[in-house]
């Protein structure tokens, strides 16, 4: 009799853990073609209570008041005569989102943040991200309630500038350090310490004219092109609020 009651349990217990697997094997299958963003939506809610507050936020609108003003007697006039050349778009204030920094990934080799905005806030993948100094990056995925953006430190970030002193283009690349590379395709460019930095009014991927940083050191002249390491005005590991720009270049 016990023998018997014993192969019941046994057999109970490999249907019941077959049900087990199986249910772990339906999570894993369910979390590959999301593509882990229910995590990203978990997280998303167990962090809501440790987002900065409203204090903070206020304080870092103003910066970017502050920064706009700053730079706006210097940019107004070259981007109006560009953009009317150029025939290309022009971005405005009202097309922001403003999104709270939840993760931050500022010393690894993919270089990302995620903010607690997602697609039912209307941010899209390619959206450009700005923080206190100028441009962060631009996101890369959205999940409902939030979002992933790739740094311009990131080896995977490459996008157009601007030099505004010698009124050059050029295509600065991450390399997954602190100091993103700018490519100037002539060896000869006048490129100096210090000059100032700004996206390109040339741009299919950015609005134009944001503050990107300076010029940190130069390297040695490489065939037909000069490259140069960059200071960053927008620092990620200090951010804590962003606004998410709407308007599609």
């Amino acid at each position: 009799m016990l023998g018997i009651r014993r192969i019941s349990t046994s057999r109970w217990w490999h249907k019941k853990k077959s049900w087990i697997f199986f249910g772990i094997f339906l999570f894993l299958v369910f979390v590959r073609i999301s593509k882990g963003s229910i995590y990203k939506d978990f997280y998303y809610f167990i962090s809501k209570p440790f987002w900065p507050g409203q204090f903070q936020k206020e304080v870092i609108l103003e910066s970017i008041k502050q920064e706009s003003l700053i730079n706006f007697n210097l940019l107004t006039k070259d981007n109006i005569r560009l953009r009317k050349i150029l025939s290309l778009q022009d971005s405005s204030n009202n097309d922001r989102i403003s999104a709270a920094v939840i993760s931050r990934k500022t010393g690894s080799w993919w270089r990302q943040i995620i903010l607690n905005k997602g697609s039912k806030d209307g941010v899209e993948i390619g959206n450009t991200v700005v923080g206190p100094g100028g441009l962060l990056g631009r996101v890369q995925n959205t999940s409902l309630f939030t979002s992933s953006v790739t740094l311009l430190t990131s080896p995977e970030s490459k996008v157009g500038v601007w030099v505004d002193r010698i009124q050059i283009n050029g295509l600065m690349v991450g390399l997954g350090d602190d100091y993103p590379r700018l490519i100037l395709y002539s060896k000869d460019a006048d490129i100096k310490v210090g000059d100032f930095v700004s996206s390109s009014p040339a741009s299919t991927l950015l609005p134009p004219n944001i503050p990107i940083g300076i010029v940190h050191s130069i390297d040695e002249p490489f065939k037909a092109r000069k490259t140069a390491k960059i200071s960053l005005l927008a620092k990620p590991y200090a951010i804590d609020w962003v606004q998410i720009l709407e308007v599609k270049i």
